[in-house]
């Protein structure tokens, strides 16, 4: 019995992130996916994206969205894991996840995601959770996969020459929509 997601969930707290977040998020996203930091992680994007993962003005944009916000996970009152989530009429975006690189692989991410459809669903009545994911990231498609989330084929392009996304290791990026019903 997989009691890893239970146990993580009895030591955290869930709370909407507010202005006062935004510095201790951007570390955590970054850490999450960019830079050496990352790869103490499984999630990370170092090998096929440099650069930032995020900024403050990313962050506060998500903030300040009348049908979004971002989940915070806390442990002992220090950010651990965020979530975006963003209410879209029948279905709910989630993006921004990260997770500690730290903590990864313990259950956490489980616990979070689950919070998150929950949050969806109850809040706003969502049907559906909608994400991207780079489509490339094979390992993290499988993670999400056997959460419940199929993959459409829908694609849409990576935004070469934005760096505000990162900065392209390689030129076969695009964004594949995966859906889970709630």
């Amino acid at each position: 019995m997989d009691i890893a997601p239970a146990t993580a969930r009895a030591e955290l707290t869930f709370r909407d992130a507010t202005e006062s977040d935004v510095p201790a998020l951007v570390d955590l996203v970054e850490s999450a996916y960019r830079g050496d930091a990352s790869r103490a992680g499984w999630t990370t994007e170092a090998d096929i994206l440099q650069g930032q993962r995020t900024d403050a003005d990313g962050v506060r944009e998500v903030l300040s969205a009348p049908s979004g916000k971002i989940l915070i996970a806390q442990r002992d009152g220090e950010p651990v894991a965020c979530c975006q989530l963003e209410h879209r009429g029948e279905a709910a975006y989630f993006g921004m996840f990260a997770v500690r690189p730290s903590l990864q692989g313990g259950g956490l991410g489980k616990v979070i995601i689950a919070e998150a459809e929950r949050t969806a669903r109850e809040d706003w009545g969502a049907s559906e959770m909608h994400m991207t994911v780079i489509s490339v990231r094979q390992e993290l498609i499988a993670w999400y996969e056997r959460r419940g989330y199929r993959r459409t084929g829908k694609m849409t392009p990576f935004p070469y020459g934005d760096e505000r996304f990162g900065v392209p290791q390689r030129a076969d990026l695009a964004f594949e929509l995966l859906v889970k019903a709630l």
